[in-house]
């Protein structure tokens, strides 16, 4: 995949969307913001299913500047799509070890050892990950940051869909700089303004549709350094927090 284009529909009254073809490439990051019941999950759920003008919004996703027959859209979206929801749970009984071993086999990643991805999720979650833990004992911050060093590191889906990274639990700058750094592209869900002004681009629905597609400004980019500053520091207090130590 060279680009992912999205084209207008309409909104929840049926009226037709106005934005301009929204192109995303592999390696950039771009934030949807907007209220709850916006439309946010509806506009990933197009994405996802590169919808042709056949879902509620009447939007269409093309790969490349092509539409995806409709016979191939299954499969495609299997294969170029991962997504990261809020809740993570395993139904699978197996250690970590095993299931990471598994997947690496299903990908055809031969080389690509279980530890190496554990080394990468320890760098984005406070709580470690060790190999013979249970998939099923991991706590919710450990799986997403094991799933994201899992789609860094052993899935070739170029497109990355993330709801709300912010109550994972986990560091999201390093987490999102892998997933861009290894060419996704990451779509994230966002009502933080750290998180949204970290994407050079942000999407805003409002009433089911595309309300604004904005690029991030040099005003903007002023209060993000003043942001990322605060979230460095929070970040230091909730690692002296979770010590036991004072923090004054």
């Amino acid at each position: 995949m060279k680009h992912l284009t999205i084209l207008p529909g309409h909104d929840k009254d049926q009226r037709p969307e106005h934005f301009e073809p929204i192109c995303l490439e592999p390696g950039s990051l771009c934030a949807i913001a907007g209220n709850t019941g916006s439309g946010k999950s509806r506009l990933i759920k197009d994405i996802e299913q590169l919808a042709a003008g056949d879902s509620v919004t009447g939007r269409r996703v093309l790969l490349d500047g092509e539409a995806v027959p409709p016979a191939d859209r299954l499969v495609t979206s299997g294969n170029l799509v991962a997504h990261l929801s809020q809740n993570m749970r395993f139904v699978l009984d197996l250690t970590v070890r095993d299931f990471l071993t598994l997947h690496c086999r299903c990908r055809d990643r031969k080389t690509l050892s279980p530890q190496t991805i554990i080394d990468t999720a320890n760098t984005i979650t406070p709580e470690p990950v060790r190999l013979e833990e249970s998939l099923n004992l991991l706590s919710g911050g450990q799986s997403r940051a094991l799933m994201i060093a899992d789609i860094a590191l052993a899935c070739d889906s170029p497109i990355v869909l993330i709801d709300e990274i912010e109550n994972a639990g986990i560091d999201k700058k390093k987490a999102l700089h892998l997933l861009t750094g290894t060419r996704k592209l990451v779509l994230i869900v966002t009502h933080d303004p750290h998180t949204a002004l970290m994407a050079p681009k942000r999407i805003i629905m409002q009433n089911g549709a595309v309300r604004a597609v904005l690029t991030r400004t040099a005003g903007e980019d002023r209060i993000f350094s003043y942001l990322d500053r605060i979230y460095e520091e929070q970040t230091a207090l909730q690692a002296r927090l979770r010590k036991g130590e004072f923090l004054s």
